[in-house]
């Protein structure tokens, strides 16, 4: 393949570019094709009796606003490309190292990292400032995960630290094509007349960051758009909302119906000129080319599909462009999802899609950084002879004051643990030795006292560092010793093994000597692989840790057993001697390890367990709970392992004591994985039963990457997606990028639903494109997820206002406004059409062409605008207190075909009132004088005036939330038209423009009249009174939760908040084990190839919220004597006392509402 530059672009225009493929974007809207082709139309003077400037002005202003808008996005998104592809980076030329823009970078070429730069193209590591060739990188922007991770160059290359030396380097790589696999990598580098493999642990992949290593080389093997990170980005997708959609579909159905009122006008112009036009040929002569009747009739048609066009005017578009930026300033200007830690307000990248935020069904979100902190805080530990539980919080510990090494950051509560530890607990003190000592985690001392640990995992972190608090302290390693201060005293363990974890063993060890000369194994890992191998003395204490185990598994912490065993001296010997053959087997290695590691880990002895919380963000738990309570359901999608995954569902209680059981999906194979989809639905299905017919939502679905590739395959994914959707929760882990963007694809290929993507690193870039919306979190993995997002913030917690208070309000003003719309577009210019059969269908208009051209832009523009912008029906506070206003929007009710046609119905009728009361009334209406007033001036103002008024009382009716502004523009615009007609009929007009301004005085002639007034009141009253009516009825006999919500507000007289005590959890499934670490450490320790390591600084944070509430909310056990719902839905207090009679199911959930006769 031919190479690429290092260059990258996310834009979607340059300069030259940008006019044709904006222009084509915009014209695939059918409205603006339908606007140009009636434009061409209006060229032609046969057939136009209206100016060509009343649409070509509209139209060139939408593409003009659109254009904009579109060219400021992305210019934003230029600026980010020019800010990386403008990095320095330092590159090997002609043996002298030179800086150079990214952009510059080729592949072939040399480049130098220092610490804490990000890295510039996927390179093959060469040397390393560490021994043996060894970095660190962190590779946050890839998987999310903020861990350090070990690369290592080949041992031939290791050497070439010169910069003389790598000028030599002429080695030759031959590697797989560029891909989008993170995790793998296979090449073959041929140098000195030798070839070596290469494969992943080899190589630096751009985005990742170089840390706690002075500097390393590498080769650039792929770059710009062939790097991995490149590759799973995806495309720049042009996002288009489900309105849209509809309403191109619209303006297609539309444009059919104009055409056959043009058919059917057209006909009657060639009856009507066959007939009764001929009589008129002697002083009335057909204007040229027109010939005969037919040729008539032809021209009339399209001068009608130019007057009747209104029905869809170009200011729709320009309105909706307007509505849609002013809800986006809403979202930026929102103080209440403004981060206050980070100074970080809430965005609204794109202003195209936010009525679609009121629309979502399913969420996607990452996990790591987004749910949570990716912060690991020590919160529980049981010792196997006394239970030392978190008992309450109130101050933490000081524990500087008797250990000078102490970390500072860390908050522990419970003072009864640390007494133990002073009184010298012999559990309590091997407890901690455990905890000090069986792990991988490397520590430097920057200064005196000034331990920073460098821990793979944050679990380990967390651990180690609680041990430390508590007087054990882990001060440094060699491969052979661990060198540890206990209570103040030095103390230095013989390391003799490391029986390394791995994702099958769940289990670490390692075996030591003592000063005192015992050889000790110390055991940490899943309780449940734990278990499984104590002593039969450790029962008593193992069933006592199990019930603690539960409770803290509960709460969502992620949890550890903690062993020891005993060795002698002949028992070590016989044991290392069968470890070391089976460590230098080269067949079945790994296989003969675990076997060695499985026969010395028996007859532990329990000393205890701890319990890590993985700390969620700020309001997870409740905007999770809530969102469902919306019938929103989200999956996670995530790259951590299954257990940490499982625990986070737990936590942020997607994962409850409801959910009846947690399926995993496991597989390897085609087969397996499909025998495991099978087996979650064959307890429920009964042929010819559907999955989601038969599974009631109380399961949970938990999958693996590895399963999810089998199980998106064309033969399977119609089977997963239904397995999945019938699951109360959907938790997918070791997902790759690209593996998230197909399984958001999946949802929205198969189901009628909107889809919504949430992440904030840049593995989640290709699911935030795929989705119908993107939301990046601007957090700690870097901006790759905001700058392909459509909206942004700091917090996931927003999402719930954004969806429930913003997406919501979008799309009830969306909706109200084309409703409003399309009915007074309709009234407007249905009047031309029963007007044709009385003026001889000779396309002659009711109103004149400044009334049609002013009609959109200045009569009833502003107060649908204003409707648009400001209108709500129930407080934001309401619609966060009931999730269920949502569903309207997820169901489509509010603007659908059969809304459209009941407006396009209401609008021909208010037409037909418009058209024939005045015209039945003033043709045999006089003046006072006895002057007719049956002429076209006077009929001309009486129905326009009529119109203007109907639609003016008609959005009144509509307004749910009157503002200034809506008074103003409502008021405001039936002034303007007044003021503006009795201008134009003005004398001062006439002096100016005689020819413009024909009818001097007609309007002022015409409102002087009493029955002129009495008949636009008449026509008023008809057009309103139905409408009214319905609404009432419909109000009384079927009233919608908004409409109840309202009610329910009104006859409250004060505000009443619940104050729910947090409820007794019954037996909880066991949380997954607090083991997030990879595989080969342990080796990587004991060969003593990274004993030079620099500094990691290990954050804690403040202690966890609580979500108790939200336990509460989600219980269905409750009281049947009270209404748990805040408040009730037929307006009666909760709480209130209640009789046992008139049980009223709540609406709203599953609860019951036993109502007194009256609120009390």
């Amino acid at each position: 393949f031919l190479a690429s530059n290092n260059c990258i672009m996310t834009s979607k225009y340059n300069i030259i570019t940008f006019l044709p493929v904006n222009l084509f974007e915009q014209f695939q809207e059918v409205a603006n094709t339908y606007f140009l082709f009636l434009l061409i139309l209006q060229l032609i003077p046969q057939i136009s009796s209206l100016s060509w400037f009343t649409t070509i002005v509209p139209l060139v202003l939408v593409l003009s606003i659109t254009a904009v808008k579109d060219a400021t996005d992305d210019y934003f998104r230029h600026k980010s490309d020019n800010q990386v592809n403008n990095r320095q980076s330092q590159v090997l030329i002609n043996g002298i190292l030179q800086k150079e823009k990214w952009m510059n970078v080729r592949v072939g070429d040399i480049i130098k990292l220092e610490n804490n730069q990000f890295v510039a193209a996927d390179l093959l590591l060469l040397s390393s400032s560490e021994p043996h060739g060894l970095c660190y990188i962190e590779t946050a922007e890839l998987d999310g995960e903020t861990n350090m991770k070990v690369r290592q160059s080949l041992s031939v290359t290791s050497e070439l630290g010169d910069p003389n030396h790598l000028a030599q380097f002429d080695g030759e790589v031959v590697c797989e094509p560029p891909n989008n696999k993170l995790d793998r990598f296979c090449g073959t580098l041929y140098w000195r007349e030798c070839k070596y493999g290469l494969s992943n642990q080899n190589m630096l992949l751009r985005g990742c960051v170089l840390r706690n290593t002075e500097s390393c080389y590498g080769l650039v093997i792929f770059a710009g758009p062939d790097t991995k990170l490149m590759q799973n980005s995806g495309r720049t997708k042009f996002k288009r909302t489900s309105i849209d959609r509809l309403m191109n579909t619209l303006v297609l159905w539309i444009f059919g119906f104009l055409v056959c009122m043009g058919v059917i006008l057209a006909i009657g112009n060639a009856v009507w000129e066959r007939e009764v036009g001929f009589l008129f040929q002697s002083y009335l002569p057909w204007d040229p080319p027109v010939d005969n009747f037919l040729f008539s009739a032809f021209l009339s048609f399209w001068s009608y599909v130019i007057i009747l066009n209104t029905v869809v005017p170009i200011s729709l578009y320009v309105s909706v462009e307007v509505i849609r930026l002013c809800h986006s300033y809403f979202i930026n200007w929102d103080r209440r999802m403004f981060c206050n830690r980070s100074s970080t307000p809430a965005e609204a990248r794109s202003t195209t899609l936010n009525e679609e935020l009121g629309q979502v069904e399913y969420i996607f979100s990452d996990k790591t950084g987004t749910l949570t902190q990716n912060i690991m805080t020590f919160n529980n530990s049981i010792s196997a002879y006394d239970i030392l539980a978190l008992s309450q919080r109130a101050q933490p510990l000081d524990f500087s004051t008797w250990n000078p090494l102490a970390d500072r950051d860390f908050c522990f509560y419970d003072a009864s643990l640390l007494e133990a530890v002073k009184v010298g607990e012999p559990a309590v003190h091997e407890f901690f030795r455990v905890l000090s000592l069986c792990h991988t985690v490397m520590s430097e001392e920057k200064s005196e006292g000034e331990l920073v640990y460098k821990a793979q995992s944050p679990d380990e972190g967390a651990l180690v560092t609680a041990a430390r608090n508590f007087g054990f302290v882990f001060r440094s390693r060699t491969p052979s010793t661990i060198t540890t201060q206990e209570l103040g005293k030095a103390v230095t363990y013989t390391l003799l093994a490391i029986l390394d974890f791995n994702n099958i063993r769940k289990r670490m060890s390692v075996i030591v000597r003592t000063p005192e000369g015992r050889i000790r194994l110390y055991c940490k890992g899943a309780d449940t692989v734990l278990f499984e191998r104590l002593h039969s003395c450790s029962h008593d204490v193992m069933n006592i840790t199990s019930d603690h185990l539960n409770e803290y598994a509960g709460d969502g912490l992620r949890t550890l057993a903690l062993a020891y065993r005993d060795l002698s001296e002949e028992q070590w010997a016989e044991w290392a001697e069968r470890y070391r053959g089976a460590d230098k087997a080269i067949d079945c290695r790994e296989d003969r390890l675990a076997a060695a590691y499985e026969e010395i880990e028996q007859d532990l002895m329990l000393l205890g367990a701890t319990a890590i919380e993985d700390k969620l963000q700020e309001g997870v738990a409740e905007t999770i709970a809530i969102l469902s309570l919306a019938n929103i359901k989200i999956w996670v999608l995530t790259g951590d392992k299954q257990e940490t995954a499982v625990n986070i569902g737990y936590s942020c209680k997607m994962l409850t004591d409801d959910t009846t059981e947690v399926f995993i999906v496991n597989g390897h194979t085609v087969q397996s994985v499909r025998e495991d989809l099978r087996l979650v639905c064959h307890p429920f299905i009964s042929p010819p039963t559907s999955v989601l017919e038969s599974i009631s939502g109380e399961f949970a679905l938990v999958i693996s990457g590895h399963s999810l590739a089998h199980a998106l395959e064309a033969d399977m994914e119609q089977e997963f997606l239904e397995t999945a959707c019938a699951c109360r929760a959907v938790i997918c882990c070791r997902v790759t990028p690209l593996q998230k963007a197909m399984v958001v694809e999946l949802v929205k290929r198969h189901k009628n639903a909107v889809t919504l993507a949430i992440g904030d690193g840049a593995n989640d870039v290709s699911m935030i494109k795929t989705a119908h919306i993107g939301v990046g979190i601007s957090g700690q993995e870097g901006i790759q997820a905001v700058l392909a997002s459509d909206y942004s913030f700091s917090q996931f917690r927003f999402l719930q206002r954004l969806l429930l208070v913003h997406g919501r309000w979008s799309y009830l003003r969306m909706c109200r406004f084309l409703c409003y719309f399309f009915y007074k577009n309709f009234a407007f210019t249905m009047v031309h059409f029963w007007f044709g059969f009385f003026c001889g269908f000779s396309a002659q208009t009711v109103y004149d062409q400044y009334f049609i051209t002013l009609y959109n832009i200045v009569y009833t523009s502003l107060p649908v605008l204003a409707m648009g912008i400001f209108d709500q029906d129930v407080p934001e506070q309401r619609s966060l207190e009931y999730p269920k206003l949502y569903e309207p929007g997820q169901l489509n009710l509010l603007f659908n075909k059969r809304e459209f046609f009941i407006c396009i119905a209401q609008g021909i009728y208010t037409s037909v009132v418009l058209f024939f009361i005045p015209y039945g009334v003033l043709s045999q209406a006089t003046q006072s004088n006895g002057v007719p007033l049956a002429d076209y001036q006077t009929f001309a103002v009486t129905t326009a005036t009529a119109l203007v008024i109907v639609v003016s009382v008609q959005i009144s009716l509509d307004t749910g939330y009157w503002t200034a502004i809506n008074h103003f523009f409502v008021w405001g615009s039936v002034g303007a038209y007044f003021t503006i007609l009795f201008t134009m009929h003005s004398s001062v007009l006439f002096n100016i423009f005689p020819k413009q301004f024909h009818f001097l005085g007609s309007s002022q002639n015409t409102l002087a009249q009493p029955v002129v007034w009495l008949t636009i009141a008449l026509a008023t009253v008809i057009c309103i009174a139905p409408v009214l009516a319905f609404r009432f009825l419909k109000l009384d006999l079927k009233p919608q939760l908004s409409d109840t919500v309202r009610y329910t507000q009104l006859v409250q007289q004060k505000k009443w908040k619940p104050a729910l005590g947090r409820l007794g959890r019954g037996g909880s499934r066991r949380s997954g084990y607090a083991f997030a670490h990879q595989e080969g450490f342990g080796e990587l320790i004991t060969s003593g190839k990274n004993m030079r390591l620099s500094s990691l600084a290990l954050a804690t944070f403040a202690s966890r919220h609580s979500a108790s509430w939200i336990d509460t909310l989600r219980k269905k056990k409750h009281n049947p004597h009270i209404c748990m719902f805040s408040p009730c839905l037929r307006g009666f207090p909760p709480g209130s006392p209640v009789s046992s009679h008139s049980p009223q199911t709540c609406s709203q959930a599953n609860w019951t509402c036993y109502t007194a006769p009256r609120c009390v």
